[in-house]
This record gives C-alpha cells, sequence and structure tokens, in this order.
C-alpha cells in the first residue's frame, strides 16, 4: 500500500502542479492572487464534460480549445481589469476583492445555467488515442484498464493527467527561459518598477502571463473529473484553496517551484487517503497553516511580500 501511495502521490503531485502553476506565474509577475483561479479550472472540467456528452470524443481534444480560449478570455479580462488596479493605492488588497467578487459570479452564472448536480466522465472516455501505446509500453489491456507502474496498477487518466502536466510544466520552462517574452517575464517578476523603468512594455508583459495563467488552469480543469470523481459550479472554491496551498508550498512568485510543492502536496495527499482517509479534506489547510508557520517562503526559500 505504500508503495502505491507513493507513486500514486507522484501521478497526483505532477497533476497538482498543472493546478498550482497558473497561479504562481501570475502572482509572479504581478503580485495579484487570483482568487477566480479555481473557477477558471471549473470551468475547463465542464468544456470537457460538454465535449464528450455532445460530442463523444475524447477529452484531450479538449486541450487545446480550453487553453486558447481560457488565453484569449485572459487577455481580455487582463486590459479591462489589471490596469485600473495597478494604478490605485493597494493593488493587492483590491485584487483579493475584485476576483473573489468575480469567483461568485462566475460560480453563480455556471449554476444558473449547468444547476447544481455533480458532473462526471467515464473513465474510458479519456486516452483512447493512447490505449495501444499503454498496451506497449506499460502492458494491461486495450482501454480503460490500469497501467502497470512497479508491480502496480494505476487508472489511465492518472497517467495520462500526470503526463500532460510534465508537458504543460515543461512549455513553462520553454517559454520563461528560451523565449524573448519570457526573458522579459522574468525580468518584471524580478524587479517589475524597474523593468518599467528601463522601457519594457509590462502591460503586454503581464496580460500573455495573466493569459497562459487562466490557460493552464483550464487545461488543469480537462483532468478534474477524473482526478476527484466529479465536479460541481462550487468546485471553483476548493479548487483554489488547493492551489494557493501548492504554490505557498513551493514558493510564492517561483511558478517552476509549483512542480515541487505539487509533488510534495500529491504524495502528502495520497498518503493521508491511503491511511486516513477521513483526514484528507483537511489536507490542504493544515500544510497552508503548517507552511506559513514553519516556512512562510517556501521550500525554494524565496520570499516576496504578499499583502
Amino acid at each position: 500500500m505504500l508503495v502505491y501511495a507513493l507513486v500514486a502521490g507522484v501521478l497526483f503531485g505532477l497533476y497538482f502542479s498543472l493546478v498550482g502553476i497558473g497561479l504562481n506565474l501570475v502572482f509572479g509577475v504581478m503580485r495579484i492572487v487570483n482568487l477566480a483561479h479555481g473557477d477558471c479550472l471549473m470551468l475547463g472540467a465542464f468544456i470537457a464534460v460538454g465535449v464528450v456528452g455532445l460530442f463523444g470524443v475524447d477529452p484531450l481534444f479538449a486541450v487545446p480549445l480550453a487553453f486558447v480560449l481560457f488565453l484569449i478570455a485572459g487577455l481580455l479580462l487582463y486590459w479591462v481589469l489589471v490596469p485600473r488596479l495597478q494604478g490605485s493605492t493597494n493593488p493587492e488588497m483590491l485584487s483579493i476583492i475584485l476576483f473573489f467578487g468575480l469567483s461568485q459570479v462566475i460560480e453563480a452564472i455556471t449554476t444558473i445555467f449547468l444547476g447544481t448536480s455533480e458532473r462526471s466522465i467515464p473513465s474510458r472516455s479519456l486516452g483512447t488515442v493512447f490505449s495501444a501505446i499503454k498496451v506497449k509500453w506499460f502492458g494491461g489491456t486495450e482501454g480503460s484498464g490500469p497501467v502497470q507502474i512497479l508491480g502496480q496498477g494505476f487508472p489511465t487518466p492518472w497517467v495520462i493527467a500526470a503526463a500532460t502536466s510534465l508537458v504543460a510544466i515543461g512549455f513553462v520552462y520553454v517559454y520563461l527561459y528560451q523565449t524573448r517574452l519570457g526573458t522579459l517575464t522574468r525580468a518584471v517578476m524580478s524587479r517589475r518598477d524597474e523593468a518599467f523603468s528601463t522601457g519594457i512594455d509590462v502591460d503586454r508583459v503581464s496580460a500573455a502571463a495573466f493569459g497562459i495563467g487562466l490557460g493552464l488552469a483550464a487545461v488543469a480543469g480537462i483532468f478534474a473529473p477524473f482526478m476527484f470523481g466529479s465536479v460541481t459550479p462550487a468546485f471553483g472554491g476548493d479548487a483554489t484553496v488547493t492551489s494557493f496551498t501548492i504554490v505557498v508550498l513551493g514558493s510564492l512568485g517561483n511558478p517552476l517551484g509549483t512542480a515541487l510543492g505539487g509533488v510534495v502536496y500529491g504524495i502528502c495527499y495520497m498518503v493521508v487517503q491511503t491511511y486516513l482517509s477521513s483526514w484528507a479534506d483537511l489536507l490542504p489547510y493544515v500544510l497552508l497553516i503548517c507552511i506559513l508557520l514553519l516556512r512562510p517562503s517556501g521550500l525554494l526559500g524565496r520570499r516576496v511580500r504578499v499583502a
């Protein structure tokens, strides 16, 4: 059981890294805590539900769709809301209030149109494209059977979600360290005022980061029905708490540190789920309190002011 919990924890941890990395990217660039982050994840989950229910296709095909839609939505939302926040006397506090209100609006509208009932997707719907690859490299049978890792069987959606998360983390790395826009983004993350004084178009860089952050949240949402069993419009609030815990655990303002925070959180989550399942729902809050009390700068030790 311990081996199963550890391997499952790594799989979930990679997925949790994807859940939190967009939130940390936005905070790192703009010092804004996007409390509507989990609601973007929730909307991504309902995109997956809609794609399967209406068209009967593999939800993986919804990944690029969700990313592009929320990238565009993030760009528009940035230019409508964020420049006004940055011009205020206390943008960090106002951003918390604004995005909390936006979160409530998104949840209310989603509830009006989709209701409060739980929505789920059959596991066999995900990964039909990779079924043959799974059989060749990991064994098992075609379909939604378990993937064999270290002699243990794991649900196929967990492995696909972890693999997609690795690709997304790699995308963020390439974006930040191999592109000109990424270089400018890191400059803004390091010293926003100095970046502005050197002629960097801070608003353009911030808008791109905000759009990418929302896009990554939507991609994580595609896999939420498989990782958590089902989703409702109220799922966004819990997802935001989980995302913020992962971000703080890794290091605020360090997007790639979220990968470490996600894996640590995933292992803790699965170990608790295996041995003390009744405590699993408390884990985000307990970890958040512990990390804030014992190491407020996170595991990677970068100190930033959050309010």
